[in-house]
């Protein structure tokens, strides 16, 4: 997210918060390898079988962001890249539901526990069971949940993610770890020992 570029971004998302059109054309040039690096980090850990590309992930993040969001929500890079992780992980969980309605639980995505770092040898899971086991963290602690997005989806540093959500490093870190471990909890079926 950091290079020579920065400033640059921060000046169209500006322009772009402030209704300026033209800056939405000169934005995606300036964001796309970061956007591409992202969506090839998120789908490097699925399913070798599935058919979302990064570059079709970049595209429809993009184009979402686009007819979407507002465009004041732009206000610094790192909000923007916050909104297409989320924009990510919404495109991801569509796309694995849209590949398990055609063939009913077969060909689904699948996210390595792993790349949560919950466990080395950890069972693999439904994209989907992961969208909706964040959707009832978020409703127990949305600032769990947004950690979670921000790293997994957004690929972010715990840095990254401290400085997006105004908070220490600590406090990022230490909701990281619960989150994990609650995911785990929650997606391996093993009892809640009370959260």
């Amino acid at each position: 997210m950091d290079g020579d570029g920065a400033g640059e971004i921060t000046q169209l998302l500006r322009r772009l918060s402030a209704g300026d059109a033209a800056a939405a054309s000169a934005l995606y040039p300036q964001v796309y390898d970061e956007l591409r690096k992202l969506a090839r980090s998120h789908l490097r850990s699925r399913d070798t079988s599935q058919t979302l590309q990064p570059t079709a992930l970049v595209h429809e993040t993009y184009l979402r962001l686009s007819a979407q969001a507002d465009p004041g929500s732009f206000a610094n890079r790192k909000a923007f890249y916050a909104l297409c992780a989320k924009a990510m992980r919404s495109i991801i969980v569509d796309h694995a539901r849209s590949r398990g309605a055609k063939k009913r639980g077969a060909g689904q995505q699948r996210v390595e526990l792993e790349s949560l770092r919950l466990a080395a040898d950890g069972p693999t899971l439904e994209v989907v069971a992961l969208d909706e086991a964040l959707e009832r963290l978020a409703a127990k602690q949305p600032d769990h949940a947004r950690v979670v997005e921000l790293r997994f989806f957004g690929g972010l540093t715990a840095e990254e993610a401290a400085q997006v959500m105004d908070v220490s490093l600590a406090t990022v870190e230490r909701h990281w770890r619960l989150a994990r471990a609650w995911l785990f909890r929650e997606l391996s079926g093993t009892p809640p020992t009370g959260d």
